[in-house]
């Protein structure tokens, strides 16, 4: 019987990446549910994050990006509230939520819009990173002379 290393037996140089999926777990479990937020795929590379932020105002919002970790940083304004609550279900407390962009993720905006943080993505693909189509038929003669023989 062989016990084999899946998939670091057979990808190669990818150690970083699966090491950091080893950890997801250990992160989600760390992560916090407040507030609730959605990611919703706009376009092929386009994306929005949308943050429930009841409450908060444009002042108590901070949106940053450092080293490919989009932070967004939310603290109210401690005002002296004297209302007498029945029920209190509009939580009012800090928050932090960051999410680890790619490369090639550019931050293109950010607003809040009836309650909702919105926070606009874009997945810039370099040219030579795009698939491409190969026409058959189409070696240049130096290669194809190499290659076939012919």
């Amino acid at each position: 019987m062989t016990i084999t290393n899946f998939p670091r037996d057979i990808f190669l140089g990818f150690d970083p990446l699966f090491d950091t999926l080893n950890r997801i777990d250990e992160v989600k479990s760390k992560q916090p549910s407040y507030p609730p937020y959605n990611i919703i795929q706009k376009e092929t590379h386009h994306y929005l994050i949308e943050i429930a932020v009841a409450g908060f105002t444009k002042d108590d919002i901070e949106v940053t990006l450092e080293n490919g970790k989009l932070t967004i940083d939310g603290k109210r304004n401690k005002l002296q509230d004297e209302s007498h609550y029945i029920h209190k279900g509009i939580s009012a407390k800090g928050f932090r939520r960051q999410f680890t962009l790619a490369d090639t993720v550019e931050v293109v905006g950010a607003d809040i819009v009836n309650g909702m943080l919105y926070v606009g993505l874009h997945n810039v693909i370099p040219e030579e990173e795009l698939p491409k189509k190969i026409k058959l038929g189409e070696f240049d003669k130096l290669h194809k002379s190499m290659l076939l023989g012919k």
